[in-house]
This record gives C-alpha cells, structure tokens and sequence, in this order.
C-alpha cells in the first residue's frame, strides 16, 4: 500500500515515508542516507529507499517526534505516508486508509490474544478510505457489493478494492529474467512475510515445481541459512526478503519476484487522495 502510495504521488508532491522500522537495531529518528540497511531502519523502509530516490524515508517509534524531524528539514516534505499507524492516537492523521484482507475481514476476527484486531471493530468508523485487499482478480461487482454490505459503510467512507499484480520478470542485484525461467527445473521458495498463502496459489497456478522454505515475517535469515540458499540451483524469494539477504548473498542463484498493487476505480482512489493533500 505504501509503495502504491507513493508511485501514486511522488512526481506531484514532496513525499516522505515514517515507519517504526520493526526489528531494526538502531533507535530514535532515523532518516535513511547512503549507509542505511535493513539492519539500521528494517526491511521495508529498506526497500522503499532502495526503490524511491526522489522520497525521504525515516524510521522512528515516536511518531509525533519522527513528524517534527521530517518537517525541520531545509526542504520539508508536504505528504508523510505513516506506515502501519492506525492505533498512533497521539498523531491524528488527517487521512485514515484502513486496509481489511478478502478472505480475513475485520468483521470476522477478534481482538487480540483470540484474534488478530488491536482494537474493537467499531475503530473502523475512524477510516476514511477501506481497501479491501488481496481480492480475486475476477471478482464481480456483486460480490463487491455483498463485502460492502457487510463492512456497513458509513456515508463519510469510501471503499475500493485491490488485487495483488505479480510481475512477468524476476530479478537480482544487476539482472532479470523472465519468470518463464522457473519453468527449466525445480526451485526452493523462500518466505519470510506475513501471508505466503497468495504467492503460494499463484506460483502453483503457473504449473511451477517448487520446494517452499516458509519463516515467520520479518525473519532475520542467519549467516549459516543464507550460505544453505546459496549452496542451491535455485531460489525464489520475495522483494521484501531479497533486502534481507543481498548484502550477504555470495552466488547468483536467489532472485526475486516484485509484486504491486492493483485498486479498482483508480482514478476515484487517487481523486479521494488528492481532495485531501490539497483541501
């Protein structure tokens, strides 16, 4: 979602994005340079920086003082994208995106030890914009509907939905290759991220032999774990993975496969988005 955000207003606004940067070894406001890893601000600011050169990424837990630090800068940015901050009551964001998985609706979990929710359902009524992610590319407006229905929507709410777009390449540090590649013997999939399950379907989908090495996410891969997928024909990891590892990777056999987001109605997504920059 972060990086669709940013693709979607980067050339029109100076962006920045904040996150707390799970599982870094580094503390207090940190704004990714030249010397930052996934080490110093976590794996997914990690990737932003690597990807974006035109944005600010920053880590911080206090996200009132991460804020403040971005907006001392010579050239402040005029957008910040704050990552997974839903439940931050002390920054009031003035646009609230609320992301809810197709086959794991907040309506349908509990709240934590039980389920996975971190507050009540009715902290839904905060959002201003509800995806509905990870959707069936063919899913039809009924069915659009049904899960509309369900969410109760309230008149303030918009609601779209997004599908998750595989990329027809793969790719290392200084190459690609077609994913058609897989195809010429079997290969070992290596996950360290919340959900596998969609990559999972697809790769199988496309008829491909492969060997699943499945981590918890966010997983720190081990100097001897990363030598063991170095030592084989073939790995496919994702993009978040690969940041995790190619600083440690000694062979040419780990590629990944890049993913985006795909929102029905983009044109009204990115108008809701810009009503609110620009009000």
């Amino acid at each position: 979602m972060i990086e669709f955000l940013i693709r979607l207003l980067k050339d029109d606004w100076r962006l920045a994005t904040l996150s707390r940067g799970y599982k870094r070894t580094s503390r207090g406001f940190v704004l990714a340079d030249e010397n930052a890893n996934h080490q110093s601000i976590g794996d997914e600011p990690y990737q932003f920086f690597t990807k974006f050169d035109s944005i600010d990424v920053a880590v911080d837990s206090n996200r009132i003082r991460g804020i403040e630090c971005l907006l001392s800068k010579p050239h402040p940015p005029e957008v910040v994208l704050l990552d997974d901050a839903f439940q931050h009551r002390k920054v009031k964001a003035g646009l609230n995106i609320l992301l809810t998985a197709y086959d794991d609706l907040y309506i349908d979990d509990m709240l934590l030890p039980t389920g996975n929710l971190r507050e009540p359902k009715s902290g839904a009524a905060r959002a201003d914009i509800i995806l509905v992610t990870k959707c069936p590319p063919d899913m039809t407006q009924d069915e659009k509907g049904v899960i509309e229905s369900r969410l109760s929507i309230n008149s303030y709410q918009d609601i779209f939905f997004s599908t998750i777009s595989y990329s027809d390449m793969i790719y290392q540090q200084g190459a690609s290759q077609p994913v058609e590649a897989l195809r010429n013997g079997s290969f070992t999939l290596v996950t360290g991220i919340a959900s596998a399950k969609p990559l999972v379907i697809y790769l199988k989908g496309l008829g491909l032999d492969f060997n699943h090495l499945e981590y918890p996410d966010h997983y720190n891969f081990s100097e001897k774990e990363i030598h063991h997928f170095d030592s084989m024909d073939m790995v496919l990891t994702t993009e978040k993975d690969y940041v995790r590892m190619k600083n440690y990777l000694k062979t040419d056999c780990v590629w990944y496969l890049p993913i985006e987001m795909e929102i029905d109605k983009t044109s009204d997504f990115r108008k809701a988005i810009e009503a609110f920059i620009t009000s």
